[in-house]
């Protein structure tokens, strides 16, 4: 896993990839934070609650070379006969994701604190927004992981990511407008954002950092059958 997660993490800051990222990220969370300061607006839940829709756009871009990439080079071959379990490979390809991510997000302290002299900040609300957002992209991230495990097109796990992740915040939504109260109950359950929401308001509860633990665990429980598939398979 070590191995793998080193693999990676050079990949991203070999090739652009990584960079390009970072720099779309701080530069996005930057301009939100110098029109709030502009506006006297000094409350960072308006820059988070513009990071939440960068994560859904940035997300995609992030995961896509995942998986695709190596089954595009056939290097995931050679990954199969490494001395290494499948769930090693997909952890290892996962953490280096999430390193990255959280090296985006963390701009968001170097704003809290060079605020903080000028502007009593709330940092329950703080800290929620980004536990919030922290668990989020994580959940995201395996989610577009998995996508980028069905094709060697790094256009289309990037496409299909984006697509996924845009339903997955819309449950919310889409259970307001559902007919069948069992199937409403169901998608208001499973809604990332009323999570998501409990979490900005400063209310830390079990039950909403299972929720994205849990989704995490599933799609990258999925991730290692689809390589256990091709293994087998060959392709």
């Amino acid at each position: 896993m070590k191995a793998v997660f080193l693999r990676e993490m050079a990949s991203y800051f070999i090739a652009p990839a990584g960079y390009v990222y970072l720099a779309a990220f701080y530069c996005l969370a930057g301009y939100e934070y110098s029109v709030l300061i502009l506006n006297g607006q000094a409350e960072m839940s308006y820059e988070f609650t513009f990071l939440y829709t960068v994560t859904l756009l940035l997300t995609p871009v992030l995961t896509m070379r995942l998986m695709s990439e190596d089954r595009k080079q056939k290097t995931d071959q050679m990954l199969f006969a490494a001395p290494v379990s499948l769930g090693g490979i997909v952890a290892g390809k996962y953490m280096a994701a999430v390193v990255v991510f959280l090296m985006g997000i963390g701009v968001t302290i170097l704003h809290a604190f060079a605020l903080a002299p000028f502007s009593e900040i709330n940092w329950a609300i703080f800290w929620g927004n980004l536990a919030g957002l922290s668990v989020m992209g994580m959940a995201g991230i395996a989610l577009c992981m998995f996508i980028s495990a069905q094709t060697e097109s790094q256009i289309i796990a990037a496409i299909g990511g984006f697509a996924c992740m845009l339903v997955v915040i819309s449950l919310n939504s889409l259970a307001a407008v559902v007919p069948f109260p069992a199937l409403q109950e169901l998608l208001y359950s499973i809604s990332f954002y009323d999570r998501y929401y409990n979490l900005t308001m400063g209310i830390f509860q079990f039950s909403d950092f299972m929720l994205f633990f849990s989704f995490a665990a599933l799609f990258f429980f999925l991730t290692v059958r689809t390589l256990e598939r091709r293994r087998w398979s060959g392709q």
